[in-house]
């Protein structure tokens, strides 16, 4: 009869102490990378955050001081306000106008550019400098394109192609052509980005299944909505979150070519905030009116996330 014997389970060597609260030589690195990104957003970006909305639910103005803590008030206040109602009119407006614009040049541009054309590489990195310009700089250029006297989208319109009629439009002093003026621009400088992000999408998708479409006579509409919007959603909803918090939270341009007028037909949001905050000195009420678009940005992302992971979950 054949014996087995169980030698004893061999005791695992307990890992020293100081072995076992080492931190690895890549793990450090790893937090030596990230720590500038993490220091930049605490001062910059949550620091900010935080005393504003320690500003909007106090009685904080710049020749009074601290004046104690009033809760929602200055919320409930600036909702009465008609100056505040034009400005959240004119910023979702505005929002809502310029990503249909940059939606339409950017999607036509990013598929003419997957043509076979001379110098496109040139052409591409000519399309950019709308993007990359500095914006007060750009912006000084379309003041002057907007000019009553000087005005060169006049001259064009008017004196060469016969569209417009004189007395020609006061681009910045009439209510309607200012609006128009400002969205104008707001499209010119970000439809670039819009085409770079579709235009990277696009390169990503196998040529053979856009051929495979063209095979079974689907037109650009129906391959834009069945093929090629389900394979890159992912990359234009990142791109179409942060271009409308870029757009929602711009001042440059309202605030160089029309200071928000004429007769607050050009006041948003981040404008209203830096004159009643920061010209007008009082940063309650200042601070309310920017941080009322903290929950409509929060709402949109938490909307576009949720699309993301149901799309990820049915793929």
């Amino acid at each position: 009869m054949a014996q087995f014997s169980i030698e004893p389970a061999v005791a695992a060597e307990p890992i020293p102490r100081a072995r076992r609260f080492r931190i690895p030589g890549e793990t450090l690195a790893g937090y030596a990378l990230v720590s500038p990104a993490v220091l930049y957003i605490l001062v910059l970006v949550a620091y900010p955050f935080f005393l504003a909305l320690y500003f909007s639910l106090s009685n904080v103005t710049v020749s009074g001081g601290f004046g104690g803590f009033v809760g929602i008030a200055n919320y409930l206040r600036i909702i009465h306000d008609p100056v505040f109602i034009k400005g959240l009119e004119n910023s979702l407006s505005f929002t809502f106008f310029a990503e249909i614009g940059k939606s339409v040049l950017g999607i036509g541009l990013a598929f003419l550019l997957l043509q076979s054309l001379r110098g496109k590489k040139l052409i591409r990195g000519l399309l950019m400098i709308p993007f990359t310009m500095p914006l007060p700089l750009a912006l000084l250029g379309w003041k002057w394109m907007y000019d009553p006297q000087f005005s060169v989208i006049n001259r064009v319109f008017g004196d060469m192609l016969h569209l417009m009629h004189q007395p020609y439009p006061v681009w910045l002093g009439d209510p309607v052509f200012s609006w128009f003026a400002i969205l104008i621009v707001n499209i010119w400088r970000g439809f670039p980005f819009a085409a770079v992000i579709v235009l990277a999408g696009l390169i990503s998708i196998p040529k053979d299944i856009l051929d495979a479409a063209r095979v079974d006579g689907a037109g650009f509409f129906r391959t834009w909505h069945f093929v090629i919007v389900p394979l890159i959603a992912p990359i234009l909803f990142i791109g179409l979150i942060y271009d409308i918090t870029f757009t929602l939270s711009d001042i440059t341009i309202v605030a160089v070519l029309t200071q928000g007028g004429p007769n607050s037909a050009t006041e948003t949001l981040p404008m209203l905030a830096y004159q009643t905050g920061i010209a007008g000195g009082n940063l309650s009420t200042g601070a309310a009116e920017a941080l009322i678009l903290f929950p409509l940005l929060l709402a949109g992302l938490i909307l576009f996330l949720r699309m993301l992971f149901r799309r990820a979950v049915e793929e």
